[in-house]
C-alpha cells in the first residue's frame, strides 16, 4: 500500500464515520422528539383518568343518595302486619 492509498482509505473512513455519526444524531433527535410526544400523551391520559375517577365517584355518590336503603329502621318499618 502506498501513502496515497493509505490516505484515501483514511479519507473514506472519515467520511463513512461522519455519515454514520450524522445518521445517529438524526435518529437520536427523532427518538427524543418521539419520547417527548409520548410523555405529553401519557401525562394527558393520566389527567383524563383522574378526571374520570372523580366523575365516577360523584356518580356513585349520586346513585347512593337517590337509591333507598334496602332495609328500613324499626321506626320507619312500623309494626308488623299481624298487629
Amino acid at each position: 500500500m502506498t501513502d496515497k492509498n493509505h490516505s484515501d482509505l483514511s479519507d473514506d473512513n472519515c467520511t463513512a464515520l461522519r455519515v454514520r455519526m450524522e445518521t445517529l444524531e438524526i435518529r437520536s433527535t427523532h427518538q427524543e422528539a418521539a419520547l417527548e410526544e409520548l410523555t405529553r400523551t401519557l401525562l394527558e391520559q393520566e389527567r383524563q383518568v383522574r378526571e374520570l375517577i372523580d366523575a365516577l365517584r360523584r356518580l356513585e355518590a349520586q346513585v347512593r343518595a337517590a337509591t333507598p336503603a334496602p332495609l328500613a329502621t324499626r321506626e320507619e318499618e312500623g309494626p308488623p302486619p299481624h298487629y
